[in-house]
């Protein structure tokens, strides 16, 4: 009996025809036979992870024999898909139906039916552009929008358009935008499954109290107290196992720390998890459970006996800082199509309800749909498998949301720092080296970088430290971490030691084809490749290829400050480090590393409101492994810039922001110098220059003008406004110019005569139009004052007598400020014909006995105007 009759006769057909998908097959494929492509809307629990691959392949329904490729998210979701279907089928895992991860790979030669990761596909996509002997690939739960589903679905629809139009597409997924992947895929066809889905109860729950809104990776600890509460009344009042959505691990064992003493067995399930605590998540218990679960089993997965769904409305997001050189998670608000996928777990086998630690007003607010990944990411890997596929600048593929321009930018920059790419965007032979390794662009060159200086071995362990950041009880020193893994016994110690091997096969192997994880059967041409301006040559005593006589502290530090050069750091104090990319950051109180002069930074965030960064991961290096692993950040440069209140010119070494060294500079640049005597000027003011009483008074005049004729009259009332004119009116003193004295000595008023407009012959006119002093009647001539909105001509009362209009300038009215004997205010008035009919008497009555010796005459506007008293007029 063949192997296919034996599997055959196992088929578990009873429950094949119960799955609700297989009403909507006949259309899926008619779907794919007249276009090619497909999209399937299907409810959770209807079969389309499992039931429609194997229909596809051929192994139930009676139809051609087909290779089919399932490409999942997620490690844990690929793994159980695989394992449903080879039950349906009556067989083992690795026989029809199996499976390849990162690291792990269970199929064998009749393997029909492969379901993988979207990272294993891409890898596979690069090797193999035309994916030979793959007839057909379902791209699983594509609402999930991550950064490789994307690229992959791209990449696919052009190996479709130019190599192989035969190859069928399925984009499935339960909830998910179908318009737009069906524009994706060239107009596909749209396939709607009805589900068979058990009634879901809603309740909400939202806490009793305010709690502050996640930020960072930060969540409210009243929030997770108020989950676990939830839990506990779900387990009081429903019957059934619980399954709670939490963001992240650390909240995981925190909601697990609270429900200490509950009649149920507490599982923790997320991907470090290890596949046996996975595998018992996935299998129906007798006893009761609470599974405690990160995003991670929204999809794919259908957990037994789950009645109750409590939902936290927490999700992680990738976010990146690209001016700081800051990738991380952040704690957001799940989406509503994530709050209806993980609400779908409880109504998989029979009627449930879900637990929303929210408000139903609070629902209404939340986005639809997850953020792509595209928008938010860190790039760099996205923009080097564009690179290697022929398309740098992302524009010919077929994407549902385009490459945001600035992180690709910034990507492209990371790229040509580490020698993947040239600086057109083309790949070089590493780059096309480090994009088949799986891993993240700086990452790679660690690898390679760090395998050449200290054998591939102990790069590969410290790469995969850093591939998946240990749990925080191992510290915050990696070289401690490092000794830590290799002595555990945990399950990231396990799940460490089967990346070391895989990274230092990937290593040893000069065309970078991954050992695992991969079906090739077309490696891309060329031998080893040559050495580029991105690779790190080793240097000092005990730094030869391959050399084990580097310590593991050195050596931590040394592949850290490769995979991220622009967090090498100096020490500014104890505990506080300056980065090469300019960001200060602190480390926690009671770490080993307060007292290093060095470090290389590996895992950092910053905290909202926070202008640190808090370092998360780290390793003591020396100054030399800092200059040679940043080394493109080196610059030697002459600086010269306005520091302390005068020009400093000097010449200084810097590894990014990081100043190494620094001497004066004798004789600087005179652009150089020029600039930064504006920059003093505009951080202290114009009052630098010498400010004379008649320089004053001009810029007073000229802003009178500005204000009421405008025209050819400058606006030199504002500093900014000046300073951007430096050129028309503060040369060639300025470029004469060497320190803050010397600005000192430049006459602001013979420099704003140059702003006059001389052109016109207005110039000629200033004195007429805004004059400098105005002649009164008893002959005086007193200064303007042009500081005001109007003019102020303040003069003593006496001297205006028989006046009968009020000056103007320019033909605007000044305002007079009328003056007492000694000088002091006793009026003020635009109207001097009016003041002599009725304000004048009660000044008259006020100051006549104060100032007897001056003339008060009963008639102002007929008398004689004088600057003296009256025994004067008598002589």
């Amino acid at each position: 009996m063949t192997h296919a009759t034996r599997a055959s006769s196992a088929v578990r057909s009873a429950d094949l025809d119960s799955l609700p998908v297989r009403e909507a097959v006949p259309a899926l494929v008619s779907a794919l036979d007249g276009h090619g492509a497909a999209v399937l809307c299907a409810p959770p629990g209807t079969g389309k992870t499992t039931l429609v691959p194997l229909v596809l392949a051929g192994l139930v329904g009676g139809g051609p024999r087909r290779r089919v490729v399932v490409a999942e998210p997620r490690r844990i979701a690929a793994r159980a898909a695989a394992r449903r279907m080879a039950w349906l089928l009556g067989e083992q895992v690795g026989g029809s139906v199996g499976f390849t991860v990162r690291g792990e790979r269970v199929a064998g030669p009749g393997t029909v039916v492969e379901v993988v990761t979207t990272g294993v596909l891409l890898q596979r996509l690069q090797r193999d552009q035309e994916l030979a002997g793959v007839d057909v690939v379902v791209l699983d739960e594509c609402h999930e929008r991550h950064l490789d589903a994307d690229t992959v679905a791209a990449f696919l629809l052009d190996v479709r358009e130019t190599l192989r139009p035969e190859l069928r597409l399925v984009a499935a997924s339960a909830t998910t935008d179908a318009a737009g992947w069906a524009r994706v895929l060239g107009g596909a066809p749209v396939v709607e499954a009805a589900g068979i889905s058990y009634p879901v109860e809603t309740v909400w729950a939202p806490p009793p109290r305010p709690v502050r809104p996640p930020h960072g990776m930060r969540v409210d600890p009243a929030q997770l107290t108020h989950v676990a509460s939830v839990v506990r009344r779900a387990l009081a009042e429903r019957s059934g196992d619980v399954l709670c959505f939490l963001p992240g691990v650390g909240e995981i064992a925190r909601v697990a720390g609270q429900l200490t003493g509950v009649d149920a067995e507490v599982l923790h399930v997320h991907g470090r998890a290890p596949a046996a605590v996975q595998d018992a998540a996935l299998s129906a218990a007798a006893h009761r459970r609470v599974i405690l679960a990160t995003a991670v089993a929204e999809s794919s997965l259908t957990v037994p006996g789950v009645r109750v769904v409590v939902d936290s409305g927490l999700a992680r997001e990738p976010r990146v800082d690209h001016a700081r050189g800051l990738g991380a998670l952040a704690t957001v608000r799940a989406s509503r199509a994530a709050g209806r996928q993980r609400a779908g777990r409880a109504g998989r086998e029979a009627p449930g309800a879900v637990y929303r630690c929210w408000s139903e007003a609070e629902d209404l607010r939340l986005p639809s749909y997850p953020s792509p990944e595209i928008r938010i990411a860190d790039l760099a890997q996205f923009a080097l498998q564009a690179a290697c596929w022929g398309d740098p600048d992302a524009a010919g593929l077929a994407l549902l949301d385009p490459p945001p321009v600035g992180a690709m930018a910034a990507a492209r920059e990371v790229l040509v720092a580490v020698g993947a790419v040239e600086p057109n965007g083309r790949p070089t032979p590493r780059g096309l080296r480090m994009a088949r390794l799986g891993l993240h662009p700086r990452l790679a060159r660690a690898l390679l970088d760090g395998a050449s200086a200290l054998g591939a071995r102990r790069a590969a362990e410290v790469v995969a430290l850093l591939s998946e950041e240990p749990p925080r009880e191992y510290g915050d020193d990696l070289a401690a971490a490092w000794r830590r893994a290799r002595q555990g016994g945990d399950a990231y110690a396990g799940r460490w030691r089967t990346e070391t091997r895989r990274l230092e096969r990937a290593a040893q192997d000069p065309a970078g084809a991954p050992r695992t994880g991969g079906t090739s059967r077309n490696p891309a041409p060329g031998g080893p490749p040559g050495r580029s301006p991105g690779e790190f040559e080793a240097r000092g005593p005990g730094r030869s290829p391959g050399s084990g006589t580097v310590p593991d502290d050195t050596a931590a530090g040394l592949v850290a400050a490769l995979a991220f050069p622009e967090r090498v750091a100096k020490a500014k104090g104890e505990g506080t480090f300056l980065m090469a990319s300019g960001t200060a950051a602190e480390l926690g109180d009671g770490s080993p590393l307060r007292r290093a002069p060095w470090l290389a930074v590996a895992v950092a965030d910053r905290p909202p409101h926070s202008a640190s960064a808090r370092i998360r991961l780290a390793a003591a290096v020396d100054e030399d492994t800092a200059r040679a692993a940043a080394a493109h950040l080196r610059t030697d440069t002459d600086e010269v810039h306005w520091e302390n209140g005068d020009l400093v010119a000097r010449a200084a070494q810097r590894l990014g922001a990081i100043e190494l060294a620094a001497r004066p500079l004798r004789k600087p640049d005179p652009a150089l110098v020029r600039a930064a005597l504006l920059e003093g000027l505009r951080a202290e003011g114009l009052g630098l220059l010498r400010w004379s009483p008649d320089a004053e008074g001009l810029r007073a005049r000229l802003g009178f003008l500005h204000r009421t004729l405008g025209g050819a009259w400058p606006d030199v009332q504002d500093d900014q406004t000046l300073l951007d004119r430096a050129d028309d009116w503060l040369e060639p003193e300025l470029s004469r110019a060497r320190r803050r004295a010397d600005l000192g000595r430049i006459d602001a008023g013979q420099a704003l005569n140059r702003l006059l407009p001389w052109a016109t012959g207005e110039a000629a006119r200033l004195e007429e139009l805004a004059p400098q002093r105005l002649e009164v009647p008893s002959g005086s001539r007193i200064r303007v004052d042009y500081t005001a909105g109007q003019p102020v001509l303040a003069v003593k009362l006496q001297e205006l007598f028989g006046l009968a209009e009020t000056p103007r300038v320019a033909g605007v009215p000044v305002l007079v400020h009328l003056l007492s004997p000694a000088g002091r205010p006793a009026a003020v008035t635009a109207d001097l014909a009016s003041f002599w009919q009725g304000g004048y008497r009660a000044v008259r009555a006020e100051l006549r006995g104060r100032y007897p010796k001056h003339p008060w005459p009963e008639d102002p506007a007929t008398a004689e105007p004088t600057r003296y008293t009256n025994a004067r007029l008598k002589r």
